[in-house]
C-alpha cells in the first residue's frame, strides 16, 4: 500500500510539473502575441459601459473615478443600474456626477426582477437604456488606467472579435498581517494560480472561449446572436456565460493585455472560505472535464506527499525541488511579468499554504452543490442558482 501511494502521488507531481510547463509556455505565447500586435490603431468606437452597483463597496469610488479619466478617442458614457434608489451607491454616483461634469452619467433604476441573479437581470434592463452599439460590462470596484478603453476597444477593429476581455489583479487592504492573510492568499491566487490557468486554456485551445468578469466589452448585435442577456439571469458564472456562448455563435473572444485591478475584501476565514468555494463550484459547473483535471496542477503538495510516501528519500526532495523551482517561475513570469502584481513578491513565501488551500478546495468542490453570495445560501446545478429556502 505504501509503494502504491508513493507511485500515485509522484504520477501526479510529475503531472503537475508537465502544467507548470505548459502554464510558462501559454504565458510566453500571450506575451510574444501582444508584443507583435503593439502597432496602435486608431479604431475607437463609441461604447457604453454598464456598471450595476450595490451597496458601497471598499474602494469603490475610486474605481468608479478611474472610469470618468479615460483619454479616449470615441465617445463613451457610463450607465449605473441599482434596484432601488434607496440602495447606498446612489450616493456615490451623484458624489461622481457633481466632480466630473463633463462625463456622460446616467442613473438606471431597475425595477424588474428578472431571474436569480439580480445582476444580471439589472444588466438586461441597463442594456435598454444603452446608447451606443457597443457596450462594456464590469464590477463595481474595478480599477483602471486612463487608456483602458483604448486598449480593450481596440480589438474590435477585427470584424471577427465578438468579446474582449481582460485580465485583473486582486489589490488587498493596507491593514494588520493577521487580518488580511486570507484576503492576501485569495489576490495570491488570483495572479498566480487563475490566471496561469487562463493562459494554458488559451495556448491548448488555441485562444479562450469565456469572459472575465473584470471586462466584458461586446456588441448588442454579438450579444442577440448569443442569445442575449435575458438567457443568463439564473446563472452564477454570467461571466463565464456570456464569452462561452459569443464564441459559440461565431464570434473570437479576445484576451487584452490591459491589467485592471479589483478589490480583495478583508476576510476572516469563513469569508475566505465561502469565495473560494463558490469559485471552485461554480468553475465545476462551467467546464466539467477541465474541471476534473484541475487537481493535478498542484504540484507543490503532491510533492510535498511523494515526500512524506517515499519515507523522504533523496530523490523526492530532487524532485520537489525541481518543483518549486517551475512552481515559483510561473508565479514570477505571469503574476510579475504578464500582470505586474507587485504584490506576488511579497507574498511568494505564501505559495506552498496557497497552493494547499488550492487542492483542499478542489476536493471540497465534489462534496456538495451549495454556495453563499452575498451572504445568501444558493443551490448550484449545470451553473444555474436557485435560492435554498
Amino acid at each position: 500500500m505504501a509503494i502504491a501511494i508513493e507511485e500515485i502521488t509522484t504520477l501526479l507531481t510529475l503531472a503537475g510539473l508537465a502544467y507548470l510547463l505548459l502554464a510558462l509556455m501559454g504565458c510566453r505565447d500571450f506575451a510574444h502575441y501582444w508584443r507583435r500586435r503593439q502597432v496602435g490603431t486608431g479604431f475607437a468606437p463609441d461604447v457604453t459601459v454598464l456598471k450595476p452597483v450595490k451597496g458601497v463597496d471598499q474602494r469603490m469610488y475610486s474605481g468608479l473615478v478611474s472610469h470618468c479619466k479615460q483619454e479616449y478617442a470615441g465617445n463613451f458614457e457610463i450607465v449605473f443600474g441599482v434596484s432601488s434608489l434607496e440602495d447606498p451607491a446612489v450616493g456615490e454616483i451623484e458624489r461622481l456626477r457633481a466632480e466630473f461634469p463633463e462625463c456622460a452619467i446616467r442613473l438606471v433604476e431597475c425595477r424588474e426582477r428578472l431571474g436569480t441573479s439580480g445582476k444580471v437581470s439589472n444588466l438586461v434592463q441597463m442594456l435598454r437604456e444603452a446608447k451606443y452599439e457597443h457596450v462594456l460590462i464590469n464590477d463595481s470596484d474595478i480599477r483602471v488606467s486612463p487608456r483602458y478603453l483604448t486598449r480593450v476597444m481596440r480589438g474590435f477593429a477585427d470584424a471577427t472579435v465578438g468579446m474582449v476581455t481582460a485580465p485583473y489583479i486582486g489589490r488587498t487592504a493596507d491593514c494588520g498581517a493577521a487580518m488580511t492573510v486570507w484576503s492576501r492568499l485569495e489576490a495570491l491566487g488570483i495572479s498566480t494560480d487563475f490566471l496561469p490557468g487562463v493562459l494554458t486554456a488559451r495556448r491548448l485551445e488555441g485562444g479562450i472561449r469565456f469572459g472575465l468578469g473584470s471586462t466584458m466589452a461586446t456588441s448588442k448585435t454579438a450579444l442577440a446572436k448569443a442569445g442575449g442577456l435575458e438567457a443568463l439571469t439564473e446563472y452564477l458564472a454570467d461571466d463565464y456565460e456570456m464569452g462561452a456562448r459569443i464564441a459559440e455563435a461565431g464570434y473570437r473572444v479576445e484576451l487584452s493585455n490591459e491589467v485592471v485591478e479589483t478589490t480583495v475584501p478583508e476576510y476572516h476565514f469563513r469569508g475566505f472560505r465561502e469565495h473560494q468555494l463558490r469559485w471552485a463550484r461554480s468553475t465545476r459547473d462551467s467546464r466539467k472535464l477541465g474541471y476534473v483535471g484541475l487537481g493535478i496542477t498542484y504540484a507543490v503538495p503532491w510533492a510535498i506527499m511523494t515526500c512524506i510516501a517515499s519515507g523522504f528519500a533523496l530523490w523526492s526532495f530532487s524532485l520537489l525541488s525541481v518543483v518549486m523551482l517551475a512552481r515559483v517561475a510561473v508565479a514570477l513570469s505571469v503574476g510579475v511579468g504578464v500582470l505586474g502584481d507587485a504584490q506576488v513578491l511579497r507574498d511568494l513565501w505564501l505559495l506552498p499554504l496557497r497552493d494547499f488551500f488550492g487542492l483542499w478546495f478542489w476536493a471540497w468542490s465534489f462534496a456538495g452543490d451549495t454556495v453563499v453570495w452575498r451572504g445568501e445560501l444558493f443551490s448550484l446545478k449545470d451553473g444555474r442558482i436557485t435560492p435554498v429556502v
